[in-house]
Order: structure tokens, then C-alpha cells, then sequence
């Protein structure tokens, strides 16, 4: 069989698409993590901006809606003195029966650099990659269940910011698993990064059948599940991409599986809590561990910002 590189990096090994955590090698996931570091502080300055971009292209094609992940980019790429250019597709082009590559073709000849891409169908991503210029890198910003790359990132990045060290973590992730791409992303990540043991707990209905393969533990009893845990990720219940009734209701679910400061207290004392958001508030999750001490939600979210600009910098920084 002849042997077919990640279509991530170039010949030379280099990163010049995100299209997953999955198949990205520890010292690209660090590299990554450590280029973020650099631009945390960028928040905190009077004027917020590094040249590192100026004169290159983005633009945000999301397919599917997302405010806080499209802001965040957005607000990465102005930071990094990119031209930012939102396109609302799902009302414009693709309403009116252009294909995905066509559609790209006509924004690559308005000179794009970068195409930060969210989509309702696994492999979009990997599909535009396939057909732009070597000069035009693409960024995953979630494609159906597969992946959410940064959202991986910044999560490996927020572990690593608090608890410094993954070889001796225990990772707990609670939830939908089962429609969730940011859980595969968190996996990959979290497994290349080295931690010591990562978790996935929830209803037999919400947990995929195959996740043993990729080298973690299942569990469908909360207590169980985030007994002595470092870190407890708490993912949304996606409605919105459940076939039929899944769950007796949402009621039950957090009966049985939302995350409460009782809970909690199975984790270990100094434990941290993260969730990707949107927050359904009571009912993956309670209001009391959404704004109590061990929660780092918001931190989240702000080291996004820092992560993308990361990514953005360094795919843009290679050619294929």
C-alpha cells in the first residue's frame, strides 16, 4: 500500500491545514499550545494587535450556525491584523443551490488566505482542502460529528494552563458523546498529549459503541465515571442531532447525569470544570458549578481566542 500523508502538513512535515486533532503528532499539538501561550497576554494590551497577519484574508464560512465559535475567530484574526470577511452562507449561496467548491472557488479568487470552515457534514473541511491553492490553508471550525480541532486545543490548552502536566491526569468527559465532535477532538488530544487515563461517562444511548478503541475508559454511572478526576468536561445534550427519543426526557438525564456540587464532590478536591457551551444550565450541568470555584468556563473561552490566534499564525506561516 503506498503511503499517504496527513493532508494536515506539507512534505516537510509542517502544519498547513487543522483539519483534527486526530493523526497530529505531540510535538505539533505542543508547538501549538505553546505558540498560544505567547498570545494570552495580547488581551491585556492597550492595543490589541500583532502584525503577524496583516494583509492576509480570512474569511468565515459557517455553514452552520455558531456565534461564539465565529466570534472567537473573527476575534482572533483581527488581533493578528487579518482582513476578516463573514459570510452568512447558509442564507446566500448555498441557498440558492451553489455547490461547496464552487462556492469556494469564487471566494478563493477574491484573493482568500484563510478559510476558517463550520459545517453540518463530516469531512467539508477535508473536501476544501482537497481544492484550494497551495497558498490557502483551511481551518475545521466543527464539521457534523467528526471534529472540532480548536475546541480540542484550547481545552488541552486550559488543562495544561491549570494543572500543568498531563502524564498524571484523569480526564472525565460527561455527556452526549455520541453527536459530539468536540469529545473526538478532546480524545485525540488528550491521548497524544499523554494523560493518564481519559474517561467518557453517560447513558448507553449517548455513548458510541467503538470509543474503547481509541483508548479510553466508559462508564455509565456519574459517581463512577468522575471518581478521583482531575478534570470533568460537561458536553451539551444535542438535541438537534438526535434521531428519535434517546433520552426519557431532559429532566432524567440530569437526574441521572448532570453535573451538581454533590456530585462533584466524587472528583478529586481541587478538580476543574469545563464545559464547550453553549451552557443548557439544569440541565447537563447546574447553575452552582457553572459559577463556583472550581469552574474555568469562562477561562475557557478567553484562551480560545489565544489558540486560534496560534493556529491561524502558524498554518499561515507554510505553504504546501
Amino acid at each position: 500500500m503506498l503511503y499517504k500523508r496527513n493532508p494536515q502538513l506539507n512534505k516537510n512535515g509542517e502544519l498547513i491545514h487543522l483539519l483534527s486533532t486526530e493523526g497530529l503528532s505531540r510535538d505539533i499539538l505542543t508547538h501549538i499550545l505553546d505558540t498560544a501561550t505567547q498570545f494570552v497576554s495580547v488581551s491585556d494590551r492597550d492595543v490589541k494587535k500583532v502584525p503577524l497577519l496583516r494583509g492576509k484574508s480570512v474569511f468565515n464560512l459557517f455553514f452552520e450556525n455558531s456565534t461564539r465559535t465565529r466570534t472567537t475567530f473573527e476575534i482572533a484574526a483581527k488581533r493578528l491584523s487579518a482582513d476578516v470577511f463573514n459570510l452568512d452562507i447558509a442564507r446566500s449561496s448555498a441557498s440558492k443551490g451553489e455547490t461547496l467548491l464552487d462556492t469556494v472557488a469564487n471566494l478563493s479568487a477574491m484573493a482568500a488566505d484563510i478559510f476558517v470552515v463550520r459545517h453540518s457534514e463530516s469531512g467539508a473541511p477535508y473536501l476544501i482542502a482537497q481544492h484550494v491553492a497551495p497558498h490557502v490553508h483551511v481551518i475545521n471550525a466543527g464539521d457534523g460529528r467528526h471534529a472540532h480541532p480548536t475546541q480540542g486545543l484550547l481545552d488541552a490548552y486550559t488543562i495544561r494552563h491549570f494543572k500543568k502536566d498531563f502524564s498524571n491526569l484523569r480526564v472525565a468527559i460527561v455527556g452526549d458523546v455520541l453527536h459530539s465532535r468536540v469529545a473526538r477532538s478532546d480524545i485525540h488530544a488528550f491521548t497524544t498529549l499523554g494523560c493518564a487515563e481519559v474517561r467518557v461517562v453517560g447513558p448507553r444511548t449517548l455513548i458510541p459503541s467503538d470509543l474503547s478503541q481509541l483508548g479510553v475508559k466508559v462508564f455509565h454511572d456519574l459517581d463512577e465515571g468522575i471518581r478521583d478526576c482531575d478534570v470533568v468536561i460537561a458536553l451539551r445534550l444535542q438535541n438537534e442531532r438526535m434521531n428519535g427519543a434517546l433520552l426519557p426526557s431532559s429532566q432524567e438525564y440530569f437526574k441521572n447525569f448532570g453535573l451538581t456540587t454533590s456530585r462533584l464532590q466524587a472528583a478529586k478536591p481541587d478538580a476543574i470544570v469545563m464545559h464547550p457551551g453553549p451552557i443548557n444550565r439544569g440541565v447537563e450541568i447546574e447553575s452552582a458549578v457553572v459559577d463556583g470555584p472550581q469552574s474555568v468556563i469562562l477561562n475557557q473561552v478567553t484562551f480560545g481566542i489565544a489558540v486560534r490566534m496560534a493556529v491561524m499564525s502558524i498554518v499561515a506561516g507554510n505553504d504546501a
